[in-house]
């Protein structure tokens, strides 16, 4: 494995679903913006994973759990946001869950959740010793 090779293509993934989350918003699509945004997460997350693994990221979509296997040290109120973002993922996606999140995604929620969302990655990215 060329290990900056993969975290790069991670990395790139990441900024390519942070730009749809960005477009999608504009469009006012709040449940995809979020959606979007989460996928943006959870490339970053898979890119930390390699960086400190050597190996491919496990096939999750669980923010915390990606967090955990890289050995994240993160916070109790970054636990919650990523358990927070990773519902994003689940309930735009399943129609039991779609049509009550589709209400719940108003401009204002979405763009609470999407400045958070850029915090985090912020810090996420300073965590992989390739892009400091």
């Amino acid at each position: 494995m060329d290990k900056k090779r993969v975290i790069k293509y991670w990395l790139k993934s990441s900024a390519y679903d942070g730009q749809a989350a960005k477009h999608l918003f504009e469009k006012k699509d709040y449940s995809y913006a979020l959606f979007f945004a989460h996928l943006s997460v959870e490339k970053i997350l898979k890119a930390l994973y390699v960086a400190r693994r050597t190996a491919v990221p496990p096939f999750t979509h669980s923010l915390n759990l990606l967090a955990e296997k890289s050995s994240l040290d993160l916070t109790d109120d970054q636990k919650k946001l990523l358990e927070t973002i990773t519902d994003f993922n689940i309930e735009a996606r399943y129609p039991s869950d779609k049509f009550t999140f589709w209400k719940r995604c108003t401009r204002n929620y979405t763009q609470k959740y999407l400045s958070r969302i850029e915090e985090i990655k912020k810090w996420l990215l300073k965590q992989i010793p390739l892009t400091k």
